[in-house]
């Protein structure tokens, strides 16, 4: 049993809802899906004002399930649950927050591995190809429709924080805070390149089938195994690894084979088994491409300053030194972008060991800054 079913700051037992949109979504790719469902949960209760709503936006592989967990799963807590929660940094006795499956997902939202209604089938290959606007706009429509015209604030870490900003831009008028955590205007060209080697890991699984595997009965585990443990080396500094694991042995000698000597490609390989018995590879090709194609810039000729002129919300923005993934150095051009446009800006650069991970963990410094920003929303208006 979990400890945190015994946790008094716990948001508690929670239960996943579905809302069902039946207004066509034209993605920027040009498709478009006619209906199509969007899994969420909620935390804390929305005042009269409907003006102390939060939306909670995920990362590459995480879900709606942002805090509390199951009755019937109580080892399953929420992937942000030492962030949110009653007299947590961001505090549900205040708020009102909502966590989100973005289209594309895996976790009960529309997506790759749902049936098309159109043929009774899986949409797998002919799911269309997603982008961080698109997921905005459908964030929008439950905002909608959960009659909240305007949040009090939209944060996320890394991806999710890049629909952060992109709310922003996308809804001025709807959002008053947007929190950056760990992110980066656009990819890198070595990062799209990471993302490349992961999508050709899971798209030259033989099991793959040209993403259409549901009709096969299998699915690309081998690929998806590689895709995590290549993600995770990126997630975690050098200084991490080397903390966590250094060169320990896992029978204390070496071996002299090519199976598993050291104690890092144990780790590594128990990530990749556990993340390819619950994710989708379809879904994760989906979310590694609208990471690589996120570019705010480029419909105003890579300024980015220009292309943030339309924001008005006030923004925190946060880095951590040892993520070389999405450097602090990059954090900094938002920063100096949001600056020229003469926006209301709060930028911390934590000195913190973890890697890119560090946005997820518990930093005393990082939780009580997010907690004095979340402190100073003003939920009446």
């Amino acid at each position: 049993m979990s400890e945190a079913r015994y946790n008094t700051d716990s948001v508690g037992a929670v239960i996943p809802q579905t809302m069902h949109i039946d207004v066509p979504l034209a993605f920027k790719s040009g498709a478009v899906l006619d209906r199509y469902d969007l899994v969420y949960e909620t935390y804390g209760t929305l005042n009269a004002a409907k003006s102390n709503a939060v939306l909670v936006c995920h990362a590459l592989n995480a879900s709606h399930h942002v805090a509390g967990w199951y009755t019937d799963d109580p080892g399953n807590i929420g992937w942000w649950d030492n962030m949110i929660g009653p007299g947590k940094p961001l505090d549900t006795n205040r708020f009102f927050v909502i966590g989100v499956n973005n289209l594309g997902g895996c976790f009960g939202t529309t997506g790759p591995s749902s049936i098309n209604p159109r043929t009774g089938k899986a949409y797998g290959s002919t799911f269309p190809v997603v982008t961080v606007e698109d997921w905005v706009i459908a964030q929008a429509q439950l905002a909608d429709r959960l009659g909240i015209g305007c949040f009090a604030a939209v944060l996320g870490g890394s991806l999710g924080a890049m629909q952060a900003l992109q709310w922003s831009l996308c809804y001025p008028d709807r959002i008053r805070n947007a929190v950056i955590v760990a992110a980066a205007p656009q990819l890198s060209a070595q990062n799209i390149a990471f993302n490349e080697v992961a999508r050709q890991a899971i798209t030259t699984d033989p099991d793959f089938h040209g993403g259409d595997y549901y009709a096969h009965g299998v699915v690309p585990r081998r690929g998806l195994r590689l895709a995590r443990m290549i993600g995770h080396i990126t997630y975690l500094s050098d200084d991490a690894m080397m903390e966590k694991f250094g060169r320990t042995l896992q029978s204390g000698a070496i071996n002299f084979h090519f199976d598993v000597d050291f104690a890092v490609e144990s780790y590594l390989r128990h990530q990749g088994d556990k993340f390819a018995e619950y994710f989708d590879a379809n879904t994760y090709l989906l979310i590694t491409r609208a990471l690589d194609y996120f570019d705010p810039a480029q419909s105003t000729s890579g300024n980015l300053s220009l292309a943030m002129a339309h924001a008005k919300a006030k923004f925190l923005v946060v880095s951590f030194t040892s993520d070389w993934r999405f450097s602090s150095e990059r954090s900094r051009e938002i920063i100096k972008a949001l600056l020229d446009n003469r926006l209301d800006v709060s930028y911390a650069e934590i000195d913190a060991p973890h890697g890119h991970d560090a946005f997820l963990l518990d930093d005393a410094r990082y939780h009580a800054l997010v907690r004095a920003y979340f402190d100073n929303i003003d939920t009446a208006i």
